[in-house]
């Protein structure tokens, strides 16, 4: 019924940017925080960045300063601007969505994407 769909992962070098986007669709009554994570071959997935609603941000330590998180509300998208890309920021990087379905749901629930893959080369 939720769809989170990811686009805009590519091969680029090493210096370069890209903007990823995340779409939600289907039955939704609020998001609450959109995020992106990441997880790289052999390695656990983690935070990249996360935005709550009302736009207050978060990023992870290895990106700070290199990455922008935004969200577009009434298009239930988030972006993620990277710059200055690294190899080490190779990975398959994934949206996250907290959100309810409806009205009387209290709690609200996770929903991921399927990912998208980038891919830096130095």
């Amino acid at each position: 019924q939720v769809q989170l769909v990811e686009s805009g992962g590519d091969l680029v070098q090493a210096g370069g940017s890209l903007r990823l986007s995340c779409a939600a669709s289907g039955t939704i009554f609020s998001i609450n925080t959109m995020a992106w994570y990441r997880q790289a071959p052999g390695k656990q997935r983690e935070l990249v960045a996360e935005i709550t609603s009302s736009s207050s941000t978060n990023y992870g330590d290895s990106v700070k300063g290199r990455i922008t998180i935004s969200r577009d509300n009434p298009k239930n998208t988030v972006y993620l601007q990277m710059n200055s890309l690294k190899p080490e920021d190779t990975a398959v990087y994934y949206c996250k969505a907290v959100l309810r379905v409806s009205r009387g749901q209290i709690v609200a629930r996770d929903y991921w994407g399927q990912g998208t893959q980038v891919t830096v080369s130095s």
